[in-house]
């Protein structure tokens, strides 16, 4: 696997030698819009005791481990003029893609209501929309990363209240070019009958529907480590049509202590008389623990993580997470994963944040077993 050494080194030096700052850096006044610059470094390490496949990347080059650069973000964003918001994103790691690129009206100033156009996460899964420096986990888990749509060029309208929110779109491919393509639609509707400060519970309702890519469709899943070979594979279904996803979330903060779950169901419609129609699912559920009793805070339906209390000893947490999967269907023999994963996460001051993970992967692929284990680390820095 290439690494990236140069780009991995400059990383790690940005993590050991910069100070800390805020969470972005103010740049100008333009043309009456407030420029602020964002960035983002995460350096992986994972460590591999494999079962049956090799899941190093570099299949037979005698390692047992990768390293490498898992984002490298920046991205600028403005307010203003007026109601108008705009950002504009790129993450440089692997072959490069666009982040975030669009431009936001509020609708009656300081209101939920909103219209948006350009690149933009679309409505679903709750882990997908929320922020990547704050994820509970190194990898996200398997629903999301399967069947969770992300970021696609559309156009979409929202409303959040205090506890409640509606958000839909249209979409077509993303910006980076040969990348996911396919048009459809998305909603996301959310609720949140208790929402106080260190008290939320939270349940939502996603739905997406959308054109396979060339009739093709092909999902395949990594055992909870973003480098690693994948173990589960429908391998390439053609004659498909459309995929709709139906989503659903709960979410419970009480204080130091967050819940945390999603469900999704994908029907693949495929349209060659013999072929038969294709379902996939998966689901996880998660525990985190602020070990130093700091708690999260909740926006537009997605949980946030603030600062530590005490920034020199930094924010402890412990996490848990369950995930399933099943691709499993008629003619289509694509495996089916659990995963079980135990984290520790320490946010230092306000710019960095360590990770370490321990995953125990069990899986079935057409009635062969594959059941290892992977140790992961993580440092970041972003600003």
């Amino acid at each position: 696997m290439n690494t990236r050494p140069n780009l991995l080194a400059l990383s790690l030096l940005a993590l050991l030698a910069s100070p800390a700052a805020y969470a972005e850096i103010p740049i100008d006044v333009v043309a009456g819009s407030d420029i602020a610059f964002e960035g983002l470094l995460q350096a992986d390490g994972y460590w591999y005791d494999s079962d049956v496949l090799d899941l190093d990347a570099d299949a037979g080059d005698g390692l047992d481990h990768d390293f490498g650069l898992r984002r490298a973000e920046i991205a600028f964003k403005g307010k203003g003029p007026g109601n108008f918001e705009w950002a504009a994103g790129y993450d440089a790691s692997g072959d490069g893609k666009f982040l975030d690129v669009f431009a936001k009206y509020k609708l009656g100033g300081n209101s939920g209501r909103y219209l948006q156009i350009g690149q933009f996460k679309q409505p679903g899964s709750m882990e997908e929309l929320s922020s990547s420096k704050n994820n509970d986990f190194i990898a996200k888990a398997m629903v999301t990363n399967t069947f969770a749509i992300s970021r696609r060029l559309g156009i979409g309208a929202g409303i959040a209240e205090a506890d409640w929110g509606l958000t839909a779109s249209v979409f077509g491919r993303e910006l980076t070019r040969n990348r996911a393509h396919g048009s459809g639609y998305a909603a996301r509707g959310y609720w949140a009958p208790v929402n106080d400060k260190g008290r939320v519970m939270h349940l939502g309702l996603s739905h997406a529907d959308y054109d396979t890519d060339a009739d093709t469709l092909r999902l395949r899943v990594r055992p909870g480590a973003d480098m690693a070979n994948r173990l589960i594979d429908t391998g390439n279904m053609t004659d498909t049509d459309r995929i709709a996803t139906t989503g659903l979330e709960a979410l419970w903060i009480n204080g130091p202590v967050k819940l945390q779950g999603e469900y999704m169901r994908s029907d693949v419609s495929r349209y060659r008389p013999g072929s038969s129609d294709f379902t996939g699912s998966s689901g996880y559920v998660s525990a985190l623990w602020n070990l130093t009793g700091e708690t999260w805070g909740y926006k537009n339906g997605v949980p946030t993580t603030g600062l530590p209390d005490n920034p020199g000893s930094g924010m402890w947490q412990l996490g848990l997470r369950y995930d399933t999967i099943d691709l499993d269907d008629t003619g289509v023999p694509g495996g089916t994963m659990d995963a079980i994963t135990a984290g520790v996460n320490w946010y230092v001051r306000s710019n960095f944040k360590f990770m370490l993970n321990y995953v125990k992967v069990g899986s079935d692929r057409n009635g062969n077993n594959d059941d290892p284990s992977i140790i992961e680390a993580r440092a970041q820095f972003h600003w």
